[in-house]
């Protein structure tokens, strides 16, 4: 199964790029990572969400459900395992977007710093596919910003804790809340472990709501 959206592949130009990726969206999810934007393609090791290699997002994964941060590694080889990734997001209810939908780029790089957004995602149109979905979670400030203006949320919230989202609740009746934890990219300044510590207070805290273990 192919996750690129050619038709925002084929539209895309040198001035605005949109988003080459389709809403990963599992019917049972219960966390919805946001990001900014993906990397420029040149970057990407495989066709999803956090594509590029040097980005920990995986092995972040790797580590807090698996204990060992290698664990969506291909052994010897600079890519992930996309089909193993894709089958752990569906089990566990992870599902992944961003909060533009085009970009452009103001400079040659993938910082956030750099991107203006010119359009925005349609953050309701995610979240009505979503019934079971108990947190979203922001990475990065950019993402952090978008997603409050959007959602009414009066302040960012700081990196390592939660809010509760305004008069957002789920088909349960549980209200949503927003997580806004340290990036994954090896430019955000904090250990690899400081960063696991943190991602997996977030799983835990959502999966002991649910009475599910929050790592294998």
């Amino acid at each position: 199964m192919s996750y690129l959206n050619k038709e925002n592949i084929a539209r895309s130009t040198s001035e605005v790029e949109y988003h080459p990726l389709k809403p990963f969206l599992p019917p049972e999810a219960k966390v919805l990572f946001l990001g900014s934007f993906p990397p420029q393609r040149k970057r990407w090791c495989m066709d999803f969400f956090y594509p590029n290699f040097i980005n920990d997002h995986w092995r972040i994964e790797g580590q807090v459900f698996f204990g060992d941060r290698n664990h969506f590694v291909l052994e010897g080889e600079k890519r992930f395992k996309l089909d193993e990734i894709v089958r752990h997001c569906t089990e566990k209810g992870l599902a992944f977007f961003d909060t533009a939908q085009a970009v452009r780029r103001l400079k040659d790089n993938a910082s956030d710093k750099f991107l203006e957004v010119v359009e925005p995602t349609d953050i309701a149109a995610l979240l009505a596919q979503l019934p079971h979905l108990r947190a979203i979670v922001t990475t990065g400030e950019k993402a952090t910003e978008t997603i409050c203006a959007t959602l009414h949320i009066n302040s960012l919230p700081k990196v390592n804790t939660s809010v509760p989202i305004p008069a957002l609740h789920n088909a349960d009746g549980e209200q949503i809340s927003l997580w806004r934890l340290p990036s994954s990219s090896r430019a955000y300044p904090l250990a690899f472990d400081k960063k696991v510590e943190a991602y997996r207070r977030m799983f835990s805290d959502i999966y002991i709501k649910l009475q599910q273990p929050a790592i294998e």
